[in-house]
């Protein structure tokens, strides 16, 4: 102890507030933390209210029709997918049934009509060239037909070599004289007495 009797310097007060110059000036006070605990509870609260109450209450409705039609597309492919099983199996079978082509057929079809070489053959010459239609009806007689009228032609001019015959059952008379005689030109027509009449045309030689 000091032997100096205690004056009011030395009583000092338990505040850090300043007295007299030589005290040091007292240290800041540290922040409290109590509002930045307030606002992010805010904030967690807020979070959590737009994760679990907006869904409920239709914010999110804009993406429900694009669900929808994604499901009933999936029920479509799923619905079409046994069809298309059931076509593909179908296919895959071979089919046990003989095509129309396969099947042979009974009654062949005849290549030339049925020749009569017992029917008479007219021909007539409708060039100016002398003595063709003689030339001819020796032809047409050696092929074994007989010979009715030959003639020079005093009916309409003809364009081209033709051999006319009446109806079908002499159809196979004109087609072997068209052939014996190098002529193309067949004609079924009922102008004629004979049943096969022969016109050397234009050309012909």
């Amino acid at each position: 102890m000091t032997k100096f009797a205690r004056d009011e310097f030395d009583r000092v007060p338990q505040s850090s507030s300043r007295q007299g110059v030589h005290r040091l000036v007292a240290s800041a006070s540290r922040p409290t933390l109590w509002p930045v605990l307030l606002l992010g509870g805010i904030a967690l609260a807020v979070g959590l209210v737009a994760f679990l109450i907006l869904p409920k209450l239709g914010f999110t409705s804009s993406r429900t029709p694009q669900a929808v039609v994604t499901a009933d597309a999936s029920k479509q492919s799923t619905v079409a997918s046994p069809s298309a099983n059931s076509s593909a199996q179908a296919s895959s079978q071979p089919s046990t049934q003989p095509s129309p082509s396969d099947t042979p057929s009974s009654t062949p079809t005849p290549s030339t009509a049925p020749l009569d070489k017992t029917a008479a053959v007219a021909v007539y010459n409708g060039t100016t060239t002398s003595g063709l239609a003689a030339r001819v009806a020796g032809m047409v007689q050696v092929g074994g037909w007989p010979l009715s009228t030959v003639a020079n032609w005093g009916g309409m001019p003809q364009q081209t070599s033709s051999v006319f015959y009446k109806g079908a059952a002499q159809k196979g008379n004109a087609e072997a004289l068209g052939k014996l005689l190098g002529i193309s030109n067949l004609v079924d027509s009922a102008e004629f007495q004979q049943p096969v009449v022969v016109i050397l045309g234009p050309g012909y030689k």
